[in-house]
């Protein structure tokens, strides 16, 4: 699918939420300034979130709590061994299978191997402008 702008794509993740279910694992998959966070923005968005929607690359992972069901948004790019990102991304499944809260995940190439049911949303930068992006609903891995 083809998208245009950040506008666009926040319109796409305004959509996509309401697919989502409590529990939900999405995985964002896309070079430096393709959009992803302007696709979480989105989600949150279709969600009722209320909270500023922020990249959480420095602080790793960011909650948001006030939307119809809580976002735990996570960022792995500043993460650079397996079993670090696993004890991390488990820390952080555990606490949204406590809440009910989606789990949205940028930079997930470490803990695919850990992963077995979950949305993967793959960006890539289009040839003259804009992006495109493959959804696959949630896929077993292994």
């Amino acid at each position: 699918m083809f998208v245009k702008n950040a506008a666009e794509m926040k319109t796409l993740g305004r959509n996509l939420a309401k697919e989502f279910l409590p529990n939900s694992i999405i995985l964002l998959k896309g070079p430096i300034g393709s959009g992803k966070t302007s696709l979480v923005k989105g989600i949150a968005d279709g969600l009722s979130v209320i909270e500023n929607i922020t990249s959480p690359t420095f602080g790793l992972s960011h909650h948001y709590d006030s939307g119809r069901l809580p976002i735990i948004h996570m960022d792995l790019y500043r993460i650079n061994n397996k079993i670090s990102a696993r004890e991390f991304f488990w820390e952080e499944e555990e606490e949204a299978h406590q809440t009910g809260a989606i789990l949205i995940v940028e930079w997930p190439e470490l803990i695919l191997p850990f992963i077995e049911t979950y949305w993967l949303i793959e960006i890539e930068y289009a040839k003259n402008y804009g992006r495109n992006c493959k959804l696959h609903k949630p896929l077993v891995s292994k």
